[in-house]
């Protein structure tokens, strides 16, 4: 599992959707370590274009174009993290970036 990654998960806890694709946005010393849960931001199929929203698609694995919400974070369990979907490229990660910065407020 690497930060960036794509997984779909089932019934996700807090979430309507039968099941629903998350991006992985933790950062990697907490992915690798013991710890059960990391941190990562739900992706919707629809977007309205802010600042904390990234544009993928089938670039990344996906069936459509989507968005992932940064304002929309979520704390997963690592073993739900099992179907993976595609990974992130540096510069859409990069754009993660910018978005969880300004999700957060962190100039």
């Amino acid at each position: 599992m690497r930060r960036g990654d794509l997984y779909r998960v089932h019934k996700p806890i807090g979430d309507p959707k039968h099941s629903r694709i998350f991006v992985v946005i933790s950062r990697q010393a907490l992915i690798d370590s013991n710890f059960s849960t990391v941190v990562c931001a739900r992706v919707y199929s629809r977007g309205s274009g802010l600042a904390t929203q990234i544009s993928i698609g089938q670039d990344q694995g996906l069936k459509h174009p989507s968005w992932i919400m940064c304002d929309d974070l979520a704390s997963v369990r690592k073993s739900d993290l099992t179907n993976f979907i595609g990974s992130l490229s540096q510069p859409k990660i990069r754009d993660l970036d910018r978005a969880l910065a300004i999700a957060v407020g962190i100039a």
